[in-house]
């Protein structure tokens, strides 16, 4: 049985001298684990359309345990991404992230969108690079089924205050008095009213316009610090492109301040 589909390579590893083994997300099968013969000469037709993020239309034999790729043809390779560490440290990161959390052998076409519009802003250069991290981080966890409550406050409902805070752990937000009250213990950020309607913007907005804010740098940061905590508490574990991008990037989010008082 073939697959013709598109699809977006996040993934790559040399097998012997010539072969690969590529993991691609696509838009009708999701994330799918497939080898590509022949890959690595440099005569092969596959040679681009199988390395790492390269956008590709390809026609997959589909075996009883192993999905052999027969055709790549690339449409889009991202070339820009490689003159820019910055950019392509967090390009892989999203790499990264997209093996985590999208669907196999299932239909992935709003993640396959997100990431592609993702990786299209990062090689313009013309978003913020944490504005780009923190929505792909939240838009790709609400997607995948961890969507935080930040309708409002937990305890009394409130929309907005000057002042409120997100406990990443938990996926909610306190308004000040409620948060004394509850008097959790985990770890918490506080979101000016800005960063808050920025960080449900990433969650809420229709996919046309998800990319489409602007804060000031203060509030990147914000922002940045809030989307990362939640990713990293929600799925429990690190990443090792998100270390190495926090190595080459100057602006990296600060630490989580722990509760005063609690």
């Amino acid at each position: 049985m073939h697959i013709e589909t598109d699809g977006l390579v996040i993934g790559e590893k040399s097998i012997g001298e010539s072969d690969r083994l590529v993991t691609v997300l696509t838009r009708e099968e999701g994330l799918l684990r497939a080898f590509a013969r022949q890959a690595n000469r440099f005569r092969s037709q596959k040679l681009f359309g199988t390395q790492l993020l390269a956008y590709s239309r390809f026609r997959i034999y589909k075996g009883r345990d192993t999905y052999t790729i027969d055709e790549a043809q690339s449409q889009e390779l991202f070339f820009d991404l490689r003159r820019d560490i910055d950019r392509l440290s967090l390009a892989q990161y999203f790499c990264e992230l997209a093996s985590v959390l999208a669907p196999q052998e299932a239909p992935a076409g709003d993640f396959l969108r997100l990431f592609l519009n993702a990786l299209h802003y990062l090689s313009r250069g013309n978003r913020p690079l944490l504005i780009l991290k923190a929505v792909v981080e939240m838009r790709s966890l609400s997607l995948a089924g961890f969507m935080p409550d930040l309708v409002g406050c937990r305890g009394c409902g409130l929309y907005e205050s000057q002042q409120m805070w997100f406990y990443p752990r938990e996926g909610v937000i306190y308004c000040p008095d409620c948060g004394r009250k509850a008097a959790l213990r985990s770890p918490y950020c506080i979101l000016s009213p800005g960063v808050l309607m920025a960080l449900r913007h990433t969650i809420y907005a229709d996919m046309e316009k998800l990319f489409g804010f602007s804060l000031s740098a203060s509030g990147r940061k914000q922002l940045a610090k809030a989307s990362e905590e939640y990713t990293l508490n929600t799925l429990e574990r690190g990443f090792r492109t998100l270390d190495f991008f926090h190595h080459v990037f100057a602006d990296s989010p600060e630490p989580v301040k722990e509760k005063e008082g609690l």
